[in-house]
């Protein structure tokens, strides 16, 4: 049996979080920094990547000659930032530029030979951290909590 202890006088009081915990985006925001935090410490760790980098992989991955602006697209960010992500994936040697065969100003990306072995690595990282990350949850709470999630983003 562990016994409780009691509050000291020099304990800060209990904080409020005034109407937040009604808020969906507050929950949503707190499982956020939960799964990155859980993402960094499982995957993170192990492969030297973050949960935008990874995705960026997945979809050029599933889309060969994938051009910049169009992963900018997908990914839902500046096509500047696309420039500096893709200049971190080409300098691991996990993507390569390739010029466009329709457009010579700008550059597709695809995954290199060591691209495609670490991206395997990480996916099985990344599916062992969501099995972990979601075990308190049920296999119909998690369905039914993606196709939610999805309603949301929609």
């Amino acid at each position: 049996m562990t016994a409780t202890r009691k509050p000291a006088a020099s304990d800060p009081p209990a904080m409020s979080y005034g109407l937040l915990p009604d808020l969906l985006g507050f929950h949503l925001r707190r499982a956020q920094v939960a799964l990155f935090r859980h993402f960094a410490h499982s995957v993170g760790t192990a492969a030297d990547i973050t949960p935008g980098l990874f995705g960026m992989l997945q979809v050029i991955a599933a889309n060969p000659g994938l051009a910049q602006s169009r992963l900018a697209e997908a990914m839902e960010v500046e096509r500047s930032t696309i420039v500096k992500v893709a200049d971190q994936l080409e300098a691991r040697g996990l993507i390569e530029r390739v010029p466009s065969a329709v457009d010579r100003r700008s550059h597709c990306l695809e995954l290199t030979e060591t691209g495609r072995g670490e991206l395997a690595r990480i996916e099985g990282l990344v599916l062992a951290h969501e099995a972990d990350l979601t075990a308190k949850l049920t296999p119909a709470e998690r369905q039914t909590l993606t196709r939610l999630l999805i309603r949301l983003a929609e």
